[in-house]
């Protein structure tokens, strides 16, 4: 099933609903296809790295679409309906990632700690040598094979559960009618251009409390030493705490980045720039998980101090990590349009019509 363009005539008297309607048929659609693929390379994959494989891919692609256009545009669907679906959806995106993102830490991690200790062309690791480096290898690799084998067999378990099935019968309901308002009946600019500019006026409202300031210098020597609002344990700074508070609002504007990227898709809108934002926060997020799995790691019962000690240098790396990332979303965020008007102003690229293929997740 394809969302085709419109021609010029129809997208000119489009309503929001005829909008709404195609995106949600193509992206259930989309849906429904890749489900059985998902659901059979889980089952035939264990012992594989390459995770997620085009399937899986494809179903969260599509699950992150139709849940970010019930957010955004959910004022002219029924509102029950739409919290049903959204919290449906955001169960099963969850349960999708949670392997993958173990073999993505895995990887960073361990491609870290080899490149720190040992050699190329560029010089010697600072680890190199070191005693602590391959009991602590070992140590990450053991714990994080356990934890992708526990959560293999989670999706495995829950894949095959009632609460999947219905889930694929509301996506096949969707294809066929979604249960909009009568206000869908308006003009698609008149109605879906403000719940879109929300969007915006939300992501740069989240921008403003970003400490961009700290994160200025490519080097963030500062963000590893300052942190933002730290929170008070016993009246003491819980350093776990403080971390997870100080990237909150990280992980909250690339939540925001997708739904504004959801949204120029609905409206026709390039949407490159935030394609590039929403690399970025996901680089930053995945290095501020891998440095809590070394600092997890850290803490284990009975190990060496040389092989802690090689666990909170690979910490240090991810945070640096971290701290290059936001450097990074700092350098492209003032060139972007200063609100929600400097994005949707721009007209369709091919009528309200088009549903353009997405390029990334």
């Amino acid at each position: 099933m394809t969302d085709a363009p419109m021609t010029a005539q129809a997208a000119s008297t489009a309503t929001a609903g005829d909008i709404l309607s195609s995106h949600l048929t193509a992206q259930a659609g989309a849906f429904l296809r890749a489900l059985p693929l998902a659901v059979g390379e889980v089952g035939a994959r264990p012992g594989t790295t390459a995770v997620p494989a085009a399937g899986t891919a494809d179903l969260l692609r599509a699950v992150r679409r139709i849940g970010g256009l019930l957010h955004t545009f959910g004022a002219v669907f029924d509102q029950a309906w739409a919290q049903e679906s959204r919290t449906e959806l955001r169960w099963l995106l969850n349960l999708l990632a949670l392997e993958p993102g173990y073999v993505r830490r895995s990887a960073r991690l361990l491609g870290a700690l080899d490149s720190l200790s040992g050699s190329d062309p560029e010089g010697t690791g600072m680890l190199a040598g070191h005693a602590g480096a391959p009991k602590a290898r070992a140590l990450l690799d053991r714990q994080l094979t356990l934890a992708r084998t526990r959560a293999h067999s989670t999706v495995l378990q829950e894949l095959r559960s009632a609460r999947l099935h219905a889930l694929a019968d509301r996506m096949t309901l969707l294809v066929g009618e979604a249960p909009l308002l009568e206000s869908a009946g308006g003009r698609a600019g008149a109605v879906l251009v403000p719940q879109a500019a929300a969007a915006f006026t939300a992501l740069s409202a989240s921008a403003a409390q970003l400490p961009l300031q700290r994160a200025a210098t490519p080097y963030g020597g500062d963000g590893l030493r300052r942190l933002g609002a730290v929170p008070q344990a016993r009246g003491a700074v819980d350093a776990d705490a403080a971390l997870a508070a100080d990237d909150a609002p990280w992980a909250r504007m690339r939540i925001l980045v997708k739904r504004a990227r959801y949204a120029l898709e609905v409206c026709g809108r390039p949407s490159g720039e935030l394609d590039e934002l929403d690399a970025v926060l996901g680089r930053h997020q995945e290095a501020a998980d891998a440095a809590v799995t070394a600092a997890t790691a850290a803490r284990t019962p009975r190990i060496t101090p040389a092989t802690a000690y090689v666990l909170g240098v690979v910490h240090a790396d991810q945070r640096l990590e971290v701290e290059a990332a936001r450097y990074a979303f700092g350098r492209r965020w003032p060139d972007l349009p200063p609100g929600p008007d400097g994005w949707l102003e721009i007209p369709p690229a091919e009528g309200w019509g088009h549903s353009p293929a997405p390029r990334t997740a």
